[in-house]
């Protein structure tokens, strides 16, 4: 059994729980054993500033132990940077070790911490395409391996009697559904039986968009499921710019995985997903996003027809039971070669 420390940013951090704790189950019957090492103050620093020094000393502080542990281990898996931003510890966890990534991390503080955390570990795992590209200039040995879904637990319902558009995600990503709101807003008063589902932290605040249109579900572990198989559609627009491009599809991904059909802005891995079937729309304008919503709302055969296309392309390429064993298998590799 191969013994890996994973370092991750956090119990509720979405990469930690999506692209490490999700699969340790499934990673144990492939013959690898994850220990994970939550960073206990997380890995991003609080808003007042003047608290961040302090914060920062005492989350290193609170890495050592599990740092110095990590010799008890065949491999380290370093989930991001363990301090926002920062170059720390890393290069002092046991060696081979693999850095997991699922952003376009080098956009920050001009990439310098990024850059000498990948030249100091043996392989990156990538998330999609365009961030394996970058990485490949400071890495020779990068693998592309996609965010993965929890078919068992994202599953469809097939309502098709509800007129739901739906957008989950954290509050951080409101600025874009403010540049749809026009499309949005129309698409609301030609169809007053339409409600605008949003699941975050938050609830937004639309300048166009009556309250009453808005159905706002605080996100919790225990409803983010439920809160997307209640939706007609589920959308994920998008800038197109470096930081969107690294982006890795996650919020499309697990529509799909309810059978709900997506409309989405076509950039970088969007469009690859895009591109496996008849799963949904990829629209740029916002005449476009007004058109391909009116459409799918106005068909609901057409809605599980092709939200069920899109549950196949996640069976057959973005659900844990197929992205496991190419974990597993890349894991064991690098351990073997280094």
């Amino acid at each position: 059994m191969l013994k890996v420390a994973a370092f991750t940013g956090g119990l509720n951090v979405p990469s930690a729980r999506f692209r490490i704790r999700q699969h340790i189950k499934a990673l144990k019957s492939e013959g690898v054993n994850i220990t994970e090492f939550t960073a206990s103050l997380g890995i991003y620093p609080p808003h007042i500033q003047s608290l961040r020094p302090l914060w920062g000393a005492a989350t290193l502080a609170t890495r050592i132990p599990s740092v110095i542990r990590s010799y008890r281990y065949d491999l380290t898996f370093l989930q991001r940077e363990m301090l926002s931003t920062f170059m720390t510890l890393e290069s002092w966890t046991k060696h081979p070790r693999v850095l997991d990534v699922d952003d376009a991390i080098w956009l920050h503080r001009n990439g310098g911490f990024a850059k000498k955390i990948a030249s100091s570990c043996q392989a990156i795992i990538c998330g999609n395409a365009f961030l394996a590209e970058h990485f490949s200039s400071w890495n020779n040995n990068v693998i592309i391996i996609p965010t993965a879904v929890d078919t068992d637990k994202y599953i469809p319902s097939y309502s098709t009697d509800n007129h739901i558009i739906g957008w989950s995600g954290t509050s951080g990503g409101f600025k874009y559904l403010y540049a749809i709101e026009p499309a949005l807003n129309l698409v609301l008063k030609k169809k007053p039986e339409t409600k605008l589902r949003i699941v975050s932290d938050l609830k937004p605040s639309f300048k166009k968009i009556p309250d009453s249109n808005i159905e706002f579900i605080r996100w919790t572990p225990e409803n983010e499921v439920t809160a997307i198989q209640g939706m007609s559609i589920g959308i994920m627009p998008l800038e197109d710019s470096l930081w969107e491009r690294g982006k890795c599809s996650f919020k499309m991904l697990t529509y799909m995985a309810c059978g709900i059909p997506v409309v989405v802005s076509p950039v970088g891995m969007n469009t690859e997903v895009l591109s496996h079937g008849n799963i949904g729309l990829g629209v740029k304008t916002l005449d476009d996003w007004a058109d391909a919503l009116l459409m799918l709302l106005a068909n609901a055969e057409q809605r599980k027809k092709i939200g069920s296309n899109g549950r196949l392309v996640i069976l057959n390429k973005y659900s844990v039971h197929t992205v496991a064993p190419q974990l597993a298998e890349t894991l064991l590799q690098i351990v073997k070669t280094y």
